[in-house]
This record gives structure tokens, sequence and C-alpha cells, in this order.
């Protein structure tokens, strides 16, 4: 009987039933776990061979690892309005640093007219949506920063913490979330002094439990609230949002995670001491001009010798640590919890950080460690322990997120779904990241190169093949030459003004420009 019935049908049949079953399973929840300035230093990406992660490796091994996931712009404010709105900087306009902040949310709903941010989209379509934590970049609570208790179960309300914490601050940082800082303030400013009128968040060390409030890093109570919304009994599907701030400066955690590493025998980057030789202007200008206002931070490191170079890496590695366990703490609640079966866990950085690679000790730049993002996707009914190093956005979340939990498509996206590549890891892709700094500056990372191009028209070439580390701006060998003009093509044809404006004006790049080329006066470790 089947070998006369037509193959067509039997086609329908099979899609039909798929369906029903499909129906018939419940609808998943979504774990949605960010780790702020979380560069590639995880056990399972490899980046840096003496991080301790061993959860985020757990992670990584239940689902699929993205080995060269990179942000859309390597700053806080607008890589997380890139990943939750779906679209790009450049669609958008939101070129966002700190000093922007009330522009955008003055131009807010012009950006988002008829347009649904990723949590709202969830809400508005049956799910609970739950957060703590750092996921828009104001820190979205649904819990008092320091009682721990509820203020509100829906995301959607977005009500950020403006309480002020009653302890040691640290000099000329604002943001409070991030506290404590080292006992004594920052290294730097002992160092420094007065000379030193910004930048005092680039330092870390240890805390006894007597140094944070009530005894307890903000991490930790981002941990409690998610592990209490997981014992608890849900009668919709759940968005839980867990935004953990660490390893973001200052790079303070308990002490038992810095005595995980042994200081002697910790290894500095090796970085060529002529690396910025072939560097374009405006890039140096980037790299000097998001760092310590009056001095570059690879200039105050410089000053205080390769001893405090080695505390801080130090130190990130032990917030490494730290905030792997607070994950190791939440993915243990799920594994116990009646959702462990239908619950899908994305994990994701807004950005990388570096550490003293091309002189930079911050983000804010076109290059690897600074737009490169760990990337995790584990869903209980796909393949498990696969990687893929083809190229990824964040901006990829969104539409994927809509395929796997069977929302309405959206016609807004920048991105593109990651479904096929976790069905089959060896799936052909071919769309590089386009990431930029600001305005029309960008860079293009494909499998194997990036390509950096500024405004100004100059140009920075890196094959990972040989040169990994892009120590070395091979834009001028002809040998590239038809490669780079395929990295070209990719370059946004009409970028977005930065939102609030109508002409292009220009930025603090400019002005660090304007003052170098008067003076001559670019600073010799940059030369």
């Amino acid at each position: 009987m089947l070998n006369h019935f037509p193959m067509r049908c039997f086609f329908i049949l099979s899609v039909f039933i798929f369906s029903l079953s499909s129906c018939s399973q419940k609808q998943p929840n979504v774990l949605f776990i960010s780790i702020d300035d979380l560069n590639d230093w995880t056990g399972s990406i490899g980046g840096n061979n003496q991080v301790i992660s061993p959860n985020l490796n757990k992670l990584a091994e239940m689902g699929m690892l993205f080995t060269n996931a990179h942000t859309s712009m390597a700053v806080c404010i607008a890589s997380r309005n890139s990943l939750l709105s779906g679209m790009h900087p450049t669609t958008t306009g939101w070129y966002a640093l700190n000093g922007d902040q009330k522009t955008m949310n003055t131009h807010y709903n012009d950006v988002m007219k008829g347009k649904q941010m990723l949590p709202e989209l969830f809400k508005n379509n049956g799910y609970k949506t739950f957060a703590a934590g750092k996921i828009f970049h104001t820190g979205t609570n649904d819990f008092d920063t320091l009682t721990g208790k509820l203020w509100n179960d829906e995301l959607g309300k977005y009500k950020p913490t403006l309480r002020k914490i009653d302890y040691e601050r640290g000099e000329g940082y604002g943001g409070y979330k991030f506290y404590p800082f080292p006992k004594g303030g920052s290294q730097l400013n002992r160092f420094y002094g007065k000379k030193l009128k910004g930048g005092h968040s680039l330092c870390g060390g240890p805390l006894n439990r007597e140094d944070m409030p009530n005894g307890k890093m903000f991490d930790e109570l981002i941990a409690d609230f998610a592990i209490d919304k997981l014992n608890q009994k849900h009668d919709k599907p759940f968005f839980l949002s867990v935004g953990f701030v660490r390893p973001h400066v200052p790079y303070t955690a308990p002490r038992k995670y810095f005595d995980l590493y042994d200081p002697d025998s910790i290894q500095l980057p090796n970085i060529p001491l002529n690396e910025m030789k072939d560097i374009p202007i405006i890039g140096k200008a980037i790299a000097f001009n998001y760092g310590v206002p009056t001095m570059g931070d690879y200039e105050a490191i410089q000053g205080m010798g390769d001893a405090y170079w080695r505390h801080l890496i130090h130190s990130y590695l032990a917030c490494v640590s730290f905030v792997d366990a607070q994950l190791g703490r939440v993915l243990k609640a799920l594994e116990n919890s009646e959702f462990s079966e239908n619950t899908i866990i994305v994990l994701w950085s807004d950005h990388g950080q570096s550490m003293g690679e091309k002189m930079n000790f911050r983000k804010m730049s076109l290059w690897e460690e600074s737009t490169k993002v760990p990337l995790i996707i584990a869903t209980p009914y796909l393949k498990s322990n696969s990687k893929t190093n083809v190229p990824v956005s964040l901006l990829d979340l969104y539409p994927t997120l809509v395929d796997l939990c069977n929302l309405p498509q959206q016609n807004h996206l920048d991105g593109q779904s990651l479904l096929p590549l976790l069905k089959d890891p060896k799936t052909d892709w071919k769309k590089p990241v386009i990431s930029n700094w600001r305005y029309k500056n960008y860079s293009v990372r494909s499998e194997n190169y990036r390509y950096i191009q500024y405004r100004d028209g100059t140009e920075e070439f890196y094959d990972h093949t040989s040169d990994p580390k892009e120590n070395n701006n091979s834009i001028a060998l002809k040998k590239y030459t038809e490669i780079i003009d395929t990295h070209k093509e990719w370059i946004p044809k009409n970028p977005a003004l930065p939102i609030g404006t109508t002409s292009w004006k220009g930025d603090e790049i400019e002005k660090r420009l304007e003052q170098w080329r008067a003076q001559d006066s670019i600073p010799i470790w940059l030369q």
C-alpha cells in the first residue's frame, strides 16, 4: 500500500504528524543569562589557559558553543540595546555610551515604535517574565539590591535600582551596582593621587564578607533570586533574565576565588613592544580616548610596573571564577527543578575585555579582544556538546529565540536565526559579523579574517589563521587584496546618524585627533 502512496502526500502527512506532536509539547522556558564584560577567558573557549571555569565548561557541553561570536558594538549600552531590540546600531543610531543615555531615552519611542524588545515579545505572548541584575544597562531588577525583597514580578515594568549603597564607593565612579571597591580604594588612586582625574575603576582585589553590604556580593543576590524563581511553581512558561555584573570593573570578589590562583605564576599576555606602529591614528585615538582621561591606561600600568598588570589579571581571573560559581548555583537549581527538561539556556556577554592587548585595558575598540564574546545555547531537544567557529552576532539571539519558542516572526530584525546551526553545526554560513565603534568606524569579522575601516578611510586587516592575536596589520599585503575587497562589500552604505542628531558634527574622537595633530603629541607608547 505504501508503495502506491504519492510521495507528496507522504510528506504532507509527515508534517501534519510532526505538527501535532509539536503542539502537544509544553512551550519551552528560557533562562537568559548575561555575564558582563566576559571575554574569551573561559576554559571552553581557551582564551586563557589559566582560568578556572568549570560551570561555563559544563554549560558548553550541554549545548552549542559559538567560538566566533561578536557584539555589534563593544560597550555595554549599545551592545545590550542592539541585542534586546534585534537591531544594529547602524539601523537605530544607538551608538550609546553612558553620556548618551539621556538622549537615547528621549528618542526611545521613536526607534521602537511598532516594535518590541525581546523580553516584551515574550511577555506579550503568554510568558511570565522575571529579571535580576544587569540585562538592560541601567540594571533591571525585580528585587531590592540590599534586602533581596521582590519589587515586582514583571520584567516589562523595568524599574531600575536607584538606591545609593552606604559603603565605600571608590573614587569618581558612579556605577554603584558594581561595588565594593578594594578596601582602602583603588590602587591607581593610591599610586597617582590627585594627578589622576578618573579611571579609578581599573583596580581589583580580594574582599572579606565584612567588606560587602549584608555580607554578599551583588551577583550572589542575583543568583539567589534566580534560584528562588526556579524553585517556585509557574502556571505559564517563563523568561527568566539573570544579569551577572562580574567580571566588570572593579575586579573585586570574595577572597576564596583569589586563592584559587598562585599570584606568582600569573601569566601576562605576550604583547609586541611595537604593536601599535601599524595602527592608523584614529585607531590609536579610540584606544586612548576611552581609558583614563589624564593618561592612557597602558601609560598608567607602565608607571606602576608589571606587578600591577599581573595583579589586574589575577583579579580578573578571580572574578571570572566567582561569577562561574554563581552560574553553577543557578544551573544546579535548574537541574533539580521540574523545569530541567523544558528550558532553553542562553548565555552571553555584552562584549569582551582587553587586558593589555593593543595597549588597551578596556573594551571600546574594533579589535578581537573587545568584540569577541562567549555565547552558548543549550536546548533539551537539540544536539549537545557541539561547537562551531562560524561568525555569529549577538543580534542573532532575538530571531533564534523567536524560532525556538515558536513566537510570531518580527520583521524589524537585523540578525538571522541560529536554528540551522543548532541543528547542524556544519551548516553553510556566509554572513560575517559587522561591529562598529561610534559612527562610521567598522569591523567585518568573517571566519578567518578581520577587516577594519575607520571613517577617515584608513584600514586594518588581520589573518586569524596566521595571526590570531591581531599583532600585525596586513592591510598593505597584496596577497590579501581580493579577500579585503570581499570584506569591504559588507560595510554599511547608509548608517543611521547618532540618535537625536540631524547631521554629523564629530565626537570626542575627533577632539582627540585635533589635539594630537595640533601638538604632535601622540603618546610614545602608541607610536
